[in-house]
């Protein structure tokens, strides 16, 4: 029997999701990936009087390339459960913004002292030190202005607006992503054993996978069930995710990399390939994808297919 009694923006999102499940995975990555770095094209409102030299220098950054995973993370977590994908947009931006900011970071001399980021001059060495701090300073704090738009431009509650507010200043803060760099830093120094270096990969890699997961499910109206599920995801496949880089480093193409390759080796860090081997890490890297997936298979989602799809992605990726 057809339910005449559903409302036209029901309606709409059956049939957005229906085209979108037309779209083969490639498709699917390049539409949500274009849909954002148009977003973040134009992310100060018109209104506001920002130095010149200051909206340059975030934008540089933002507009660099990369994958976009975390964005359509947020995109894919909050379609699995039949929510609204523009409004996902506005925090797909946000997490995009955090993300780039922590990278222009990362760069720095004092930090891991790079010239080039997917292939192109990092922040610094285009602006200047100042200017990318600066810039990595402006993208954090209005990443936060993006999260509150959920609300005034798109009716998402307040509650659950407060919900992916806290969670992003817990996964991108002292317990999280910041933490982790700072364990990263350290453990230059010298890791002892794998649990140290698993620390680091999942505060500096998975959290900001995991926040990215749950601000789509917040967005959806996730119960704590399946929020737990996307949490669990998250967590497997952060983690295989750094070990990927982590082999990835050793035997990948520098090409499409856009980076130099052993990296690690040559600055002497220590890396999962190091501690249990190359093949091992391969494996670990397949057993955390089937995990991952298995979780949200078995979680009752309305539409899992983007999830499942970037999970082997990640597993399989060359660069």
């Amino acid at each position: 029997m057809v339910n005449f009694g559903r409302s036209l923006s029901e309606l709409q999102l059956t049939e957005v999701n229906r085209l979108s499940n037309q779209l083969s995975f490639d498709q699917y990555i390049a539409v949500i990936s274009d849909k954002v770095t148009s977003a973040l094209s134009d992310i100060l409102p018109s209104q506001w009087d920002v130095p010149t030299t200051l909206k340059e220098s975030m934008t540089y950054s933002l507009l660099a390339g990369g994958k976009r995973l975390r964005p359509i993370l947020v995109i894919a977590a909050c379609e699995a459960l039949g929510g609204n994908k523009e409004a996902a947009l506005e925090a797909a931006c946000s997490v995009e913004m955090v993300h780039t900011y922590s990278l222009i970071h990362d760069d720095l001399p004092p930090m891991d002292n790079d010239d080039y980021r997917r292939g192109k001059l990092t922040n610094h060495k285009v602006y200047g030190e100042a200017m990318a701090i600066l810039a990595g300073d402006g993208l954090l704090t209005h990443a936060f202005y993006q999260l509150i738009q959920l609300s005034r431009k798109h009716g998402i509650s307040a509650e659950r607006v407060l919900a992916i507010v806290e969670d992003l200043s817990e996964m991108a803060g002292p317990r999280g992503m910041v933490g982790g760099q700072v364990a990263d830093m350290e453990g230059e120094q010298g890791l002892t054993d794998l649990s140290q270096l698993e620390y680091i990969h999942l505060h500096k890699t998975s959290d900001l996978i995991i926040f990215s997961l749950l601000a789509g499910g917040h967005i959806a109206g996730a119960d704590e069930a399946k929020l737990e599920a996307l949490r669990l995801f998250g967590h497997h496949i952060g983690l295989a995710f750094q070990i990927k880089d982590d082999i990835l480093d050793l035997i990948g193409d520098e090409t499409k990399l856009g980076k130099k390759v052993q990296s690690d080796v040559k600055q002497e860090k220590v890396t999962y390939p190091y501690f249990i081997g190359l093949e091992a890490s391969k494996e670990q890297v397949e057993s955390l994808t089937n995990q991952a997936k298995t979780t949200i298979s078995e979680a009752g989602f309305q539409n899992p297919q983007r999830l499942l799809e970037i999970a082997d992605y990640l597993m399989n990726r060359d660069h």
